[in-house]
């Protein structure tokens, strides 16, 4: 799916998603997210993200929640994001993978 598409599709999301493009390191992802968003935004985020690699490594809803503290309401959104949804998690997902082999 591409922006034009997106239901999202807005210049104030542009402008960021722009911002987030710029972002050269890890350093600069802490400093950038801790000014923009909450410590809770950015865990729950970060969850989901950590909740997909395990749901695409075939774990179980309670060892995902388990490891992850993640409700399994959580795990099925991000579950059917996964297997029905714009395909940002797979893309993300193998471009992490890729960069471990």
């Amino acid at each position: 799916m591409g922006r034009n598409e997106s239901k999202l599709n807005n210049p104030e999301l542009d402008l960021f998603f722009e911002a987030v493009l710029k972002l050269e390191n890890i350093d600069e992802c802490y400093n950038f997210f801790e000014d923009v968003a909450t410590i809770n935004e950015l865990k729950a985020l970060a969850q989901r993200i950590h909740v997909a690699k395990m749901l695409k490594e075939k774990k179980i809803y309670t060892e995902i929640a388990e490891n992850t503290g993640a409700s399994t309401a959580t795990i099925s959104r991000v579950n059917r994001c996964l297997n029905y949804g714009t395909g940002g998690y797979n893309l993300i997902l193998d471009r992490l993978e890729g960069n471990r082999k």
